[in-house]
């Protein structure tokens, strides 16, 4: 997807918990009318702010695109809850460190401005399509953009996870947990336990553990999403987090199902956005120690 259709409305989204968002809001909002852009409020954000919205399904699919007012979590979010809506999401950044979310307050009359030029690009970032099968026959399903975490359900207890790629084993990982990432949250979780960076159009699953418990030199796995990944934690209680929302009990006999999504999530960002410019801003690369 190159270009946007029309660009005539804007469903927004904003951080939750945070009222004093809302002149920021208003100020975005009226940047985006004086353009002929309509603008759209889910009920959520609009209850938090003292306004009316719309219900989330009913914005997204009156929306030209979507528009994340927060953090990368918010876009995050957003990200899932649209996915089979398959609109494009852009990120305004009021948040801290802003990957994902990253156009500047600031910026946001410019950003406008190539929107309307055709200044810009829509990404298509992998994304994880997953289910847990628990041993009682319940299916649960859920998409994820960053990555999918397992750790023990008691803090500082260690975990076992039992990995299979294709229906064969290959590993079993004793420590505080697994990280399975998409390229697009290699610069999450998985860069702070030591993964790899991956550039955010490959298409791949990055296997990292964190802080194995192991006398073999356990390493981070990069594999193509043809593959399909299958994980248990046996003898253990475990939690399964979703890009760091949503959280999932694992029993043993539960197993976690991993796969590559038909389709990616559509990222827009102006085409001035350098990726490599961004990760030496965000990680201070070549900056004197």
């Amino acid at each position: 997807m190159k270009q946007l259709a029309q660009i005539k409305t804007a469903g927004f989204v904003l951080k939750p918990n945070t009222v004093e968002i809302k002149p920021i809001y208003e100020k975005i909002k009226a940047q985006f009318e004086a353009r002929g852009v309509r603008v759209l409020l889910a009920k959520n954000s609009a209850n938090m702010i003292g306004l009316e919205g719309l219900d989330f399904d009913v914005m997204c699919d009156a929306s030209d695109f979507l528009v994340s007012l927060g953090g990368d979590g918010t876009l995050l979010s957003l990200v899932r809850r649209s996915y089979g809506h398959h609109k494009p999401v852009v990120g305004i950044n009021a948040g801290n460190l802003g990957f994902l979310a990253d156009i500047t307050i600031e910026g946001v009359d410019s950003f406008l401005e190539q929107l309307f030029a055709g200044d810009y690009r829509i990404d298509n970032r992998m994304m994880i399509a997953g289910y847990i099968q628990k041993a009682s026959g319940e299916k649960i399903d859920f998409f994820a953009l960053n990555d999918v975490v397992i750790s023990s359900a008691i803090p500082s207890k260690m975990v076992k996870v039992n990995a299979s790629i294709d229906g064969a084993r290959f590993n079993s990982y004793r420590g505080d947990g697994l990280i399975i990432s998409t390229p697009t949250g290699s610069t999450a979780y998985n860069l702070a336990a030591g993964g790899p960076v991956v550039y955010p159009l490959t298409e791949a699953f990055i296997i990292t553990p964190v802080m194995a418990h192991s006398l073999t030199n356990q390493r981070p796995l990069v594999v193509p999403t043809q593959f399909y990944i299958e994980l248990d934690a046996e003898k253990y209680d475990a939690i399964a987090s979703i890009d760091g929302q949503e959280r999932y009990s694992l029993k043993e006999g539960d197993v976690l199902h991993l796969g590559g999504a038909a389709e990616g999530a559509k990222l827009l960002h102006t085409k001035g956005r350098n990726y490599f410019s961004v990760l030496r801003e965000k990680l201070s690369w070549g900056d004197a120690n």
